[in-house]
């Protein structure tokens, strides 16, 4: 069986070298230029590669070149078109959602703001749609209370690779099954970016909790400003300390340790990123 591989990153990385020693034939990567690591060995083990957006007929023009039966998407950062996918009698895609829930970007950092308590990763078929074709196989994972996006990050990436051993001896086997998604179920999150972490104080303590962990260090992090002092919060708790209701939401309480009021509790700043002045009772942290 020959394979196109649409990868990129360390996750992206990490399958490649997982076929590499199998006995699958690699025919071909696409991959963007920031993935240096997956560039660097495809070179050194003479895997035709195409680097950049394969949008325009650019990726299907080089992928062409080469026979091979199924396309293999993981953590692949480009939309995948048409003239491109349907080069290979199947082409599938790994989603980190249990789809219909969460078709878009980051949805594992988007099942933790909205406090779901599993999550996992799907092999789909590559339609023109977003996240949309039928259904391969699934993987669920918990979310724990404590878990951070990084720590559903590290229960995926002990699945993938089971997974894709799993779609390939299928694929050989002649008995891969899809099944449709139901598009009533569907729900959609777009990107997210460094700058839409920023708290609102008048959300429940929970939403906050939930917000904050989503994003937790090495992610760029939840935060809120103090005046001009960008304050980045990697871990909170909930505090019994009282407070009024007439209280602004944001007050500080208390200066030692780092307490926040908010619309239905006060919770602690367990963990903060990049403080270079005193916090003070009394200050009020941006809306």
């Amino acid at each position: 069986m020959k394979i196109a591989l649409l990868i990129s990153g360390g996750l992206g990385l990490q399958v490649l070298e997982h076929l590499l020693t199998s006995d699958e034939k690699i025919s071909c990567v696409l991959t963007n230029k920031s993935s240096t690591e997956i560039i660097d060995r495809c070179k050194a083990a003479q895997i035709p590669t195409f680097i950049g957006n394969p949008r325009n007929g650019k990726g299907a023009e080089f992928a062409k070149q080469f026979g091979f039966d199924l396309i293999l998407s993981v953590n692949y950062l480009f939309i995948i078109e048409k003239d491109l996918f349907s080069l290979a009698t199947v082409s599938c895609n790994i989603h980190g959602s249990l789809l219909p829930k969460y078709r878009g970007r980051t949805p594992h950092v988007w099942a933790i703001i909205n406090n779901e308590q599993k999550a996992g990763i799907t092999a789909h078929l590559i339609d023109e749609g977003c996240d949309t074709g039928d259904i391969i196989r699934q993987v669920e994972v918990s979310i724990a209370p404590n878990d951070t996006g990084a720590d559903i990050l590290r229960k995926y990436n002990l699945e993938y690779l089971p997974l894709v051993d799993s779609i390939l001896a299928d694929f050989k086997k002649g008995t891969l099954e899809f099944t449709a998604q139901d598009q009533s179920k569907a729900t959609f999150f777009g990107k997210r970016t460094p700058e839409d972490g920023e708290i609102d104080w008048g959300w429940q303590k929970e939403r906050i909790r939930n917000w904050v962990r989503a994003q937790a260090d090495p992610y760029p992090g939840a935060f809120t400003h103090l005046e001009e002092t960008k304050i980045i919060i990697d871990e909170i708790v909930y505090s019994d300390l009282g407070f009024k209701q007439s209280q602004p939401n944001g007050l500080i309480v208390s200066s030692s340790p780092l307490m926040v009021k908010t619309p239905n509790g006060v919770i602690e700043l367990k963990k903060v990123r990049n403080i270079n002045r005193s916090l003070e009772k009394g200050q009020i942290l941006a809306q």
